[in-house]
C-alpha cells in the first residue's frame, strides 16, 4: 500500500443497500442480507490484514425493529449463524466482539450468542469489532444521559465536572476512539442516526457501490480518498502544520 499515506485508525461503516441488490436480481429481500452478510466476513478479514485496530458496523438500529416481523426474524437468525461460524475465525486472528446499542431488545436466543461471542474474545486485541445492534445515536446519548443524571442524583457526581471527555464515558462507545472514516454504501448521503456525537470530526466517504458488492478495492478506494484529506479539527491549515511540525496532537 505504498500509495496511501495514512490509514485509519477507526473505521465505521453503514452497510446500505442489501434490499436494492436483491431487487436487482429478482430475489427476495432476506437474499440480499445473506449476500451482505458475507460482505461483513470479508470486511472483517480486510481490515485485520491492513492491521485497522477498531471497526464498527452497523448492523440492526433501532428504527430498524419497525421493519416486517419476517424479516427481522431472518435478520436475527442470521446474525445467531455468523457468530457461530465466524467465532473460531475471529478468535484465531485477535478479533474482540463488542456490542453497542440496547442488547435488551435482542431475543434471548440470540442475546445469548451474542454474549458468548463478547466472552469468549474479550482477551483480543488485534481488531476491536464493535456491532451496532438495535443502536441509535440518539439512543445511545438518552441512554447516557440518564447515567449521568443517576450519578448526579446519587451525590456521585457534580454537575460542574461533566466534561465531553467525562460523558464520552457513559457512552456506549467509551473506550474506543471516534472513527477517523465513515464509509456508507449505496449512494445515500446520510448517517440515518449512526453515531451521532462520536462522528463530529469524523470524514466521510460515500460510495454508490451496494453493500453486498462491497470488496477490498472498494475498501482501499475508501481509505485512499481518506488518507488524502486534511483533518483541521477547526484548525486552520496553517495551524495544523504547525502542530506536525511540534508533533503536538491535534484536538480529539
Amino acid at each position: 500500500m505504498a500509495d496511501i499515506e495514512d490509514f485509519p485508525r477507526h473505521i465505521a461503516v453503514i452497510m446500505d443497500g442489501n434490499g436494492r441488490w436483491a431487487k436487482q436480481r429478482g430475489l427476495p429481500r432476506v437474499e440480499g442480507h445473506r449476500a451482505g452478510v458475507r460482505s461483513v466476513r470479508r470486511l472483517v478479514r480486510n481490515c485485520r490484514k491492513l492491521e485497522i485496530p477498531y471497526l464498527t458496523i452497523f448492523a440492526f438500529s433501532t428504527e430498524n425493529w419497525g421493519r416486517p416481523k419476517a424479516e427481522v426474524s431472518a435478520l436475527m437468525s442470521m446474525l445467531k449463524r455468523f457468530i457461530r461460524k465466524e467465532l473460531p475465525e475471529l478468535k484465531k486472528n485477535g478479533v474482540r466482539v463488542k456490542v453497542i446499542g440496547d442488547l435488551q431488545r435482542i431475543p434471548e436466543n440470540v442475546r445469548k450468542d451474542v454474549e458468548w461471542a463478547i466472552s469468549e474474545t474479550e482477551t483480543n486485541d488485534k481488531l476491536i469489532l464493535a456491532i451496532a445492534l438495535s443502536y441509535s445515536g440518539r439512543d445511545d446519548i438518552v441512554r447516557a444521559a440518564r447515567k449521568v443524571a443517576e450519578r448526579v442524583k446519587a451525590g456521585q457526581l457534580d454537575p460542574s465536572e461533566i466534561t465531553e471527555e467525562s460523558f464520552e464515558e457513559f457512552l456506549d462507545t467509551s473506550g474506543i476512539p471516534d472513527p477517523d472514516l465513515l464509509i456508507r454504501t449505496s449512494g445515500e448521503q446520510r448517517i440515518s442516526n449512526f453515531l451521532l456525537w462520536q462522528l463530529a470530526y469524523t470524514e466521510l466517504y460515500i460510495t454508490p457501490v451496494l453493500w453486498p458488492d462491497f470488496k477490498k478495492k472498494d475498501l482501499i478506494d475508501a481509505i485512499k480518498h481518506y488518507s488524502k484529506r486534511e483533518r483541521r479539527f477547526g484548525y486552520t491549515g496553517e495551524q495544523v502544520e504547525m502542530l506536525k511540525r511540534k508533533g503536538e496532537p491535534q484536538a480529539r
